[in-house]
């Protein structure tokens, strides 16, 4: 009976070490978006995660929204800085994410700032 119940649980805690190493590791896709940075702010109630919001039209009709792992200081930090203005993403997306990753399947790992193709010097 002990050792069906502790194959059981190692079976299980196995199971579940390979979902989470595949939602943290494995990417759906990589890409860049460019837009202007209307949010950046850490939320939750029990687990605070960093997430944000780019405009990438000109009256705010398609918002792309999108997390940053607590790991990424530089990033959160040029986030902060840049808050609205224009800013180039570069992000990786996942398959799915857990609550305490963040919000969205999208997560930036890159930030820098942009001319804005609206208000050209």
């Amino acid at each position: 009976m002990k050792k069906a119940l502790f194959l059981t649980l190692g079976g299980v805690a196995v199971l579940f070490a390979i979902i989470y190493a595949f939602i943290y590791f494995v990417t759906f896709s990589d890409g860049i978006r460019s837009g202007e940075l209307i949010k950046i702010s850490r939320k939750g109630v029990i687990v605070k995660t960093w997430e944000g919001q780019i405009s990438q039209g000109i009256s705010g009709a398609q918002i792309f929204s999108f997390s940053v792992l607590d790991k990424d200081q530089e990033v959160i930090e040029k986030l902060q800085e840049y808050q609205g203005e224009y800013v180039k993403l570069e992000y990786v997306e996942r398959y799915a994410t857990f609550f305490w990753l963040g919000d969205t399947k999208y997560f930036v790992t890159s930030v820098e700032r942009d001319q804005s193709p609206h208000f050209r010097r």
